[in-house]
Formats: structure tokens, C-alpha cells, sequence
């Protein structure tokens, strides 16, 4: 094969892996592969204003495609702004694709300015992360790091790639990068293992994560719970891993507080495991939450997750799909009429609970505060059919309870624990979903951490939407200080001044027509009204800064 410069048959290597679009903000290190960049054919770079905006971006278009996506970082210090955001990207398993120039490996011995061990600062936040110093492995090199983050448990990668080794001439062949499949089915014997410990429970329950929306297995989560009679929760999750609607649905543990997740598991005599690690809060229970005598069953294709914390009866390291269908199977033919019936029963009585909360809230009269007009208003407009890109954390309920997660890839929650998803997120979805209705939503204080993303929506025609869910302060942190203050039997007293963010006064619909997008305040219900059709109609970025 030619020779030709490495940056070029690198954009070669990409685009025959489908990563045809590029994330990310030049540098100087970068220089000579950005100008490849610029002149290559079918290969388009998607430029962002801060590194952090530039991953976040990447994880929502990996997320809404359900591949990988490709970022490049500025060096050491481009990585570093986009540390946290590669974090979120780790904890909830995005396969991104990061790469990052540096000066070269001649200047090595020189430490000089910019001059950092990249695959050290990228390791705590990758699965993979190394650094090319020779001209014929530029191209096996990243082909291992498409694979290793292709899979599971997926994740991103990291490969520095020093300008001197891209200068160089390269004729390693061009081939798209191997795919490891895991679609693996557990043996007969540990399936009937499985069903013998779950199916004499009287108080079963699931806890699932996105592990199952990964192998796309929702249905067969759905079969193996209505068999059981499980209340189903969701522990590590931000994908639709059943719908919301399903009555046997009892939504998420929550990622803060280990109390919590131990009274809603506690009384549990069987409990099945897919998908999730458990537990993922940030105070987690030391001892095992799970009542003395309780069956455990963990199902999950990332072996180091099942017991890593608490003792399971039997783990298997399978395929979500192909593991819940076998077990599904099983159950058929081993549940007795009795069980079944209790079942069944079970069941009936959590429909009549969802049918009973169905009607109560139709009947209730809406609380009149313009974020829920603006909901309600944005539901029936649309019909609930758009994608959600939710970071509005202690406004999500209210966003849930309007539109829903029904549908797999119609909802991505924040994951990861990391601020500022949200808004590239949603740039990053309608970039990969552009037929759809993407809105992305974040607090106040979220959105600051990457309102450059509207920048990028603006210059590439990204038409994504936006609203602040503006509280004027960090209000997830005032709930979980006053819980903090409970358990400690600490008087209640004012929160923290470093909690509020009052003033000055931040100006977010003008912000947004700084930055190339349109931008409306609502203040009243009425104005709510307006906003939402402004927001429809609007050609390009529009954001609705909404006052809680």
C-alpha cells in the first residue's frame, strides 16, 4: 500500500470504523492533523468552545446513535478541561473515542511548555488509554481502542498521538476495527439455577441499569417481571430500560443516600439483578441491604460489577437479552398454578394502582407554576413525541411526569454525577437524530458549566432546544445538605451562601442570543404558553429560560 502521512490515513482508519464526525477544539500540537482534517472528503469536524462542551457533545451523539463517537482534545491541558466530563462518560459507559496531539515524542527529554504524561491523567477516566511513539502502530493502535470501547462494558478510550509519529510517512493497511460479540447465552444449568432460587419468592423484586437497554432487552425484562409479580427499580440507569408507564415499574433507587435503596429493598425475599451495579449512591450502605435468607441473582455482561459489593447466590456473566429470554423460558415451564396466581395477583394490584394514579393526576388541577404549563403545553403540542436530554435534577419529576420515558432512545438521563450534560447532550442527540425533536434540559447552575454549547448548535445548524430550569440556586445541594442535617440531629439554619446563585442576576435568554440561538424569559404561566410555540417554530437553537 502508498505511503501517505500518517494524520491522513488516520482520518482514513476513522471513517472506515463509521466515525465520520469529529468533536472537539484545536491546538497547536494538533495543527498539521486539524488542516488533514479540514481538507479530507466525508469527514466533518464539529467544533465546540471548551473542551468540556466538546465531550459532552460526543457522549449525547453516542448515546442517540448507540455507537461510538470521536473527540479530540488540546494536549494536556484540552484533556484536563475535559476531565469531568470524560468521568460522566465512564460512569455511564459511553464508548467515546479520545485522542489527543502532543509535541512529540523527540521533545520528550525536553519537559518543556504543555509538555504532560497524557495516558496518566487519561487513565482514571477511560477503560483504555495509551500513547502511539511509533509511525507503523498509529493505525493497530487505535483499532484496539475502537474495540476495547465498542465492548462491553463499554466505556471510553484514550490515545495520545504525538505530531512528529502523524508527520510521518504511513502504510499500514486501512481496516475497519474488529467487533467482539457478547451476545452470550448462559448455560441450561444456570438458568434453572436461576429460576429455582427466584421462583418460589413472595416478595421478588428487580433492579435493573442500563445494561439492559444496552442488549436492548426491555421486553424480556418485562416477561421475566410479569412472571415474577417483581416491583421493577432502577438503580444505575438513564436509558429506558422499561417504560414508565408499565404498572410493575417502581422507578429509581436514587445515587445519593444507601438508606433509601435499603428500605426499598429490604423486604425482599428474591432479587434478580440486570444490568446495574450495585448500589451507585454517594452514601452508600456499608452492610449488605438485602434482608437475611434473600435469594440474589445478578445477571450482567461486566462480570467485576456482580458482587463487587454484596454477596449474590449466583452471578452470571451473560447477555441481559439472551439471558433474561432464557429465564423467561424456564419460568414458563416451572411456575406452578399457585405461584402463578400470586403472581398475577401481584401484578393486578400495581395495574389498579397505576390506573388509580393515572386518573388522579388527570383529575388533579395542574399546581399553575409556569414550568408545569410549559410541560404540559410542550406534551400536547408535540404529543410527547421528541427526545428528552434530562439534567434537570430536582425538576425531573416534573419533566417525567409530562413527557414520559416510554420509548428506548427517547429519554438520556444525566449519569455519572458530573454537571453540564445536559445541554450538549441535547446537541449532540439532534446531531445524530436529526428528524427528531430533541430538547435538552438543565438548572441554572448545570447550564453554566457548558452554555458555550448553544455556540456550537448555532454554527453548525444543530436545531436543538434548550430550557434553564432557573431556581437562582444549587437546589439538589440545599436537599441533600438538609438531609445531612437530619442525620446528624444538626438544627436546620440557613444554606450555605456558596449555594446560591441570586446574584447577580444571570440573563440566559439574552446569553443565548449572544451565542447565535434565540432566547425567551418566562416569568408567568401565560408567557409558558407562548414559549413553547415560539420554541417549536423557531428555525435553529432556541432557549426558554423558565423562573421556578
Amino acid at each position: 500500500m502508498e505511503a501517505t502521512p500518517g494524520r491522513e490515513r488516520l482520518i482514513e482508519q476513522f471513517k472506515a470504523d463509521g466515525l465520520n464526525v469529529m468533536f472537539g477544539n484545536p491546538g497547536t500540537v494538533e495543527q498539521g492533523f486539524l488542516d488533514a482534517v479540514d481538507a479530507a472528503e466525508d469527514f466533518h469536524y464539529v467544533l465546540a468552545l471548551q473542551e468540556t462542551v466538546a465531550a459532552g457533545i460526543a457522549d449525547g451523539y453516542a448515546r442517540a446513535t448507540g455507537g461510538a463517537a470521536l473527540l479530540q482534545l488540546h494536549s494536556g491541558v484540552g484533556l484536563g478541561n475535559g476531565i469531568g466530563m470524560l468521568y460522566q462518560s465512564l460512569r455511564g459507559h459511553t464508548p467515546l473515542v479520545v485522542v489527543a496531539g502532543d509535541a512529540g515524542v523527540r521533545y520528550d527529554a525536553m519537559d518543556a511548555q504543555m509538555a504532560c504524561d497524557l495516558v496518566a491523567l487519561a487513565k482514571p477516566v477511560t477503560k483504555y488509554a495509551t500513547r502511539v511513539t511509533d509511525p507503523r502502530s498509529v493505525l493497530r493502535t487505535v483499532r484496539r481502542a475502537v474495540k476495547i470501547a465498542l465492548t462491553p462494558p463499554r466505556g471510553p478510550v484514550f490515545v495520545a498521538l504525538p505530531m512528529d509519529v502523524l508527520d510521518e510517512l504511513n502504510s499500514e493497511p486501512v481496516l475497519p476495527s474488529a467487533q467482539v460479540l457478547t451476545d452470550v447465552s448462559p448455560s441450561p444449568a444456570s438458568v434453572g439455577r436461576a429460576a429455582e432460587l427466584l421462583a418460589s419468592a413472595e416478595r421478588p423484586i428487580v433492579l435493573v441499569g442500563d445494561g439492559v437497554a444496552l442488549s436492548g432487552a426491555q421486553n424480556e425484562l418485562v416477561a421475566v417481571a410479569e412472571l415474577l409479580g417483581a416491583d421493577v427499580y432502577e438503580v444505575d440507569s438513564s436509558e429506558v430500560n422499561i417504560a414508565a408507564s408499565h404498572p410493575l415499574r417502581r422507578g429509581q433507587t436514587g445515587h445519593m443516600f444507601g438508606p433509601h435503596s435499603k428500605e426499598l429493598v429490604g423486604d425482599a425475599d428474591g432479587v434478580l439483578i440486570v444490568g446495574t451495579y450495585v448500589f451507585p449512591e454517594v452514601f452508600p450502605e456499608l452492610e449488605s441491604p438485602f434482608r437475611a435468607g434473600a435469594k440474589v441473582v445478578h445477571i450482567d455482561l461486566n462480570a467485576y460489577e456482580i458482587a463487587k459489593n454484596h454477596p449474590v447466590d449466583l452471578g452470571l456473566a451473560a447477555d441481559p437479552r439472551q439471558a433474561l429470554r432464557a429465564l423467561a423460558g424456564v419460568l414458563e415451564r416451572r411456575l406452578g398454578p399457585q405461584r402463578r396466581a400470586a403472581a398475577a395477583a401481584r401484578l393486578d394490584v400495581r395495574t389498579r394502582e397505576r390506573v388509580r394514579e393515572v386518573q388522579e393526576a388527570r383529575s388533579a388541577p395542574d399546581d399553575g407554576t409556569p414550568m408545569a404549563v410549559f410541560l404540559k403545553t410542550l406534551a400536547e403540542r408535540t404529543g410527547g413525541d421528541l427526545i428528552v436530554f434530562d439534567e434537570a435534577l430536582t425538576t425531573s419529576p416534573l419533566v417525567t411526569r409530562y413527557l414520559p420515558a416510554e420509548r428506548p432512545g427517547d429519554y438520556h438521563l444525566t449519569r455519572g454525577g458530573s454537571l453540564g450534560v445536559g445541554f450538549p447532550g441535547a446537541v449532540g442527540a439532534k446531531l445524530a437524530r436529526p428528524e427528531r425533536m430533541v430538547v435538552g434540559f438543565a438548572g441554572d447552575g448545570g447550564s453554566m458549566y457548558t452554555y458555550q454549547a448553544l455556540w456550537t448548535a448555532a454554527r453548525h445548524g444543530i436545531d436543538a432546544k434548550f430550557v434553564v430550569c432557573n431556581n437562582r440556586k444549587y437546589r439538589l445541594l440545599d436537599d441533600n445538605i438538609a438531609q445531612y442535617w437530619r442525620e446528624r440531629d444538626i438544627p436546620e439554619h440557613g444554606f450555605p451562601h456558596s449555594f446560591d446563585l441570586s446574584h447577580p442576576e444571570i440573563d440566559f435568554a439574552g446569553l443565548a442570543r449572544s451565542l447565535g440561538a434565540g432566547g425567551m424569559r418566562v416569568e408567568k404561566p401565560d408567557e409558558a404558553v407562548a414559549a413553547v410555540g415560539r420554541m417549536l417554530s423557531h428555525p435553529g437553537p432556541f432557549l426558554v429560560d423558565i423562573q421556578i
